[in-house]
């Protein structure tokens, strides 16, 4: 009887065991298969940025940057969509040029373009250019590599507009000695008004974003302390030349690294002499970090608007001694980047009378064709021609080294 008992005693605890056992082997089963799935979808979620496809516009147009540099001609929003559309074309058609700088946003703060009426730049665009889908299937079918102009800081029409984003001079909107606005390079809502307008530009199938008055009003250090201005997130610090360098230097980064999708270069325009000191104090503008923050660097060296510099007392006319002395310099210090920018230099094709009898030459296809020279000479071989009207000289070797 007592072995019976702990026979049935056994079979039970053996029983037990068992189930346990196989209740255990259930639950790991089940938590493998859990696991198994945490897993999978753990795997799965990590794989997602792998892949997305990021994010790249295409305008649709075949525009390719020209092998043997870009050398373009300035354009009007009123030349581009006028009758000196065809003379301009004709002219880089028959020549060696082969790019147009086209406004999309002026000197006075218009887009030359009208936008859709629900657009929010409606009200502040002219219609210059009626038809922008005719005109860059024209610059296509021509071969003519598409430059989108943007002024940036100086701003009439937003600064009238909005005077909070702008410099106030006793309540009111301050102005220079041209009666011209600017708006504030510290706030951001500057920024991306106008990196919006570049992002259109880039929808139009421009291939590159040229960003000008990227600095502050000339003179701005002896205003600093007269005119009421908000300086956004640049309160820290009390070097003002530092804080005013670092917002224009900052807004260039964040304009590239804005229009990083839309598969345009970036470029910005310079004052020439920027690139012969540490940083212009009163503009903002530091030539070295601003050109590390761009594709091209494009430095107006027009000869009549140097002082005496380089040892030439009359800049405007030495237009080949002054070229070649600024080229010079400016490959040094673009020599000394890790990724320098291209090159590309504006220069003159227009005649200075305003400064005074003795003072400038007449400039016609020597002139031209010397500063392209000199240029050449020094390794560059991109350029731009200004001539605000927009009438450039006829006749010129556009390639005089070769």
């Amino acid at each position: 009887m007592g072995k019976h008992l702990v026979f049935v005693l056994m079979l039970c605890i053996f029983g037990f065991v068992l189930g346990t056992v196989s209740v255990q082997a259930e639950e790991t089963e089940s938590n493998k298969a859990r696991d198994h799935q945490i897993k999978e979808w753990t795997k799965t979620h990590l794989a997602l940025p792998e892949q997305m496809v990021r994010f790249e516009f295409d305008s649709g147009y075949s525009f390719v940057y020209p092998e043997d540099g870009v050398r373009g001609v300035y354009v009007t929003g009123n030349s581009a969509g006028g009758q000196r559309f065809s003379t301009l074309l004709d002219l880089v058609n028959t020549t060696a040029l082969n790019a147009m700088v086209i406004d999309i946003k002026d000197d006075h703060g218009y887009l030359t373009y009208r936008p859709e009426e629900g657009s929010p730049y409606y009200n502040i665009s002219q219609n210059f250019i009626g038809d922008t889908k005719k005109l860059m299937e024209t610059l296509e079918e021509n071969d003519v590599y598409p430059i989108a102009r943007i002024v940036v800081f100086k701003d009439s029409v937003l600064a009238e507009k909005r005077p909070d984003l702008s410099f106030l001079e006793n309540g009111q909107v301050w102005k220079n000695s041209r009666g011209e606005a600017f708006v504030n390079p510290f706030l951001k809502e500057v920024w991306d008004y106008n990196i919006d307008m570049a992002k259109k530009a880039a929808e139009m199938g421009f291939k590159e974003i040229q960003f000008d008055y990227v600095r502050f009003p000339e003179g701005f250090e002896r205003r600093d302390d007269t005119l009421e201005y908000g300086v956004g997130e640049y309160e820290d610090g009390d070097d003002q030349v530092q804080k005013r360098v670092q917002a224009v230097t900052d807004f260039v980064a964040y304009a590239r690294e804005q229009l990083s999708s839309y598969n345009v270069d970036v470029s910005v325009d310079i004052f020439g002499y920027a690139a012969t000191i540490s940083e212009a104090p009163g503009i903002g503008q530091n030539f070295s970090k601003i050109s590390e923050n761009v594709d091209v660097i494009s430095s107006m060296i027009y000869p009549s608007h140097w002082t005496p510099y380089f040892g030439i007392n009359k800049p405007d006319l030495h237009p080949y001694e002054l070229t070649k002395e600024y080229a010079k310099v400016e490959n040094e210090v673009l020599g000394a980047l890790d990724k320098p920018p291209v090159s590309r230099p504006w220069i003159q094709d227009f005649t200075a009378t305003w400064l005074g009898e003795g003072n400038y030459k007449r400039y016609g296809k020597e002139e031209v064709e010397a500063q392209i020279r000199a240029l050449n000479e020094q390794g560059i071989n991109e350029f731009l021609l200004w001539n605000a009207s927009n009438r450039y000289t006829p006749g010129v070797n556009y390639k005089p080294l070769d």
